[in-house]
């Protein structure tokens, strides 16, 4: 029996304001959520401070937020975990532009943080943003959650299945042949491990069934996937000027991704599919889950 898709949805909700909204809402508590701009070492700080906030559409944390309203609960209690994540995700781009990985002099539009700072600068910046993150993570108020919070997303970027892992296994098939299967492991590792902690942590600061929190699990698991896929596409069908990074360099450096695998047609059908398995995971969730539905199908295929 052929799968049904999702019932698409008739859109009520304009993407860009809310996005636009939700990121206002986001930089300004990132703007606290740092060390001090003047701290010594004023260097480190100001390095922080340039990475953060060197541009980012904040994708990660708005899926926090919407999810949140899903569950209905406020977004300020979720807002410590959402700066978090945030900060965790800038520290591995940080990483990932080095000469030793990806080797890429922009980032969201702005000179990445090695040529803007020099390497080593950069290296202490990613860790320094990581640290920032955890300490602030056990610092989040109101909560008992807050071990099962710091446990899940360490999970989501360690060396098991999380988004370590995932980077290390990139570098490992650059120019090496690869199975669908280990291309699907490397991709839910390096950006769907963190996609999907950061909603269910959001399932779990909320206090929602165990049920529900599988539910958002699975959700976040084929949203991460298909973003990453996406992502993939984007960077043969997009310019350099759309991305904020040079586009091209998955070709170049003979990477695994799913056009190089399967082409880009059968690419974007997978990604599809995904969005449509995932939102129907949280179809129980009823018109609350809204929004977060249409995120999923925008962020996940926003060009084709």
């Amino acid at each position: 029996m052929k799968k049904k898709s999702a019932p698409a949805l008739k859109s009520t909700l304009n993407i860009a304001h809310y996005l636009k909204s939700q990121k206002e809402f986001i930089d300004s508590y990132l703007a606290n959520f740092l060390p001090p701009l003047h701290t010594d070492p004023k260097s480190l700080h100001e390095a922080m401070h340039y990475s953060v906030f060197a541009g980012g559409k904040r994708i990660r944390p708005i899926l926090i937020l919407a999810t949140g309203e899903a569950l209905q609960i406020d977004r300020n209690n979720l807002i410590h975990l959402a700066c978090a994540v945030e900060l965790i995700h800038t520290y591995s781009l940080i990483h990932d532009d080095l000469p030793s990985m990806d080797n890429d002099d922009y980032r969201r539009g702005q000179l990445t943080t090695h040529k803007k700072f020099g390497e080593g600068m950069a290296v202490l910046t990613g860790n320094a943003l990581l640290t920032h993150a955890l300490k602030k993570l056990s610092e989040i108020p109101s909560t008992p959650k807050r071990p099962s919070l710091v446990h899940e997303l360490c999970h989501a970027i360690g060396s098991q299945n999380g988004m370590l892992a995932g980077q290390a296994m990139d570098l490992e098939t650059q120019g090496k042949q690869f199975s669908k299967e280990h291309l699907e492991q490397i991709h839910s590792a390096k950006t769907g491990a963190l996609i999907q902690a950061s909603i269910y942590c959001a399932g779990l600061i909320a206090g929602t069934s165990q049920k529900i929190l599988d539910n958002l699990s699975s959700f976040g698991c084929k949203l991460g996937l298909a973003y990453q896929i996406v992502d993939d596409i984007l960077d043969i069908e997009g310019s350099s000027s759309e991305l904020g990074k040079t586009a091209g360099k998955d070709s170049v450096h003979e990477k695994a991704t799913y056009p190089a695998l399967y082409g880009l047609k059968a690419s974007k059908q997978f990604a599809m599919d995904l969005v449509n398995q995932a939102i129907h995971q949280i179809h129980d969730l009823g018109p609350p889950s809204k929004t977060l539905i249409e995120l999923a199908h925008f962020i996940s295929v926003r060009r084709f």
